[in-house]
């Protein structure tokens, strides 16, 4: 078995209902034109407002997923 390299990349998934779905989002998306997905990581969280309230729920996460050639 050889030595294996992932690569990590930064996305934002927003939802209006929970910070859970923003990152839910993210992930679904990606995996949708990356393979082997491997490990999500919320590093951020924050609310987009507008008006007083609470418009959008937005995560921030880094994906990583096996680097091919």
């Amino acid at each position: 078995m050889g030595n294996s390299v992932y690569k990590i990349i930064e996305l934002v998934g927003t939802s209006k209902t929970s910070w859970e779905d923003a990152a839910k989002a993210a992930v679904e998306k990606a995996g949708k034109t990356l393979r082997e997905l491997r490990v999500a990581e919320v590093t951020k969280l924050d609310m987009a407002i507008e008006d007083g309230k609470v418009a959008a729920y937005r995560a921030r996460i880094t994906v990583s997923f096996k680097y091919e050639d």
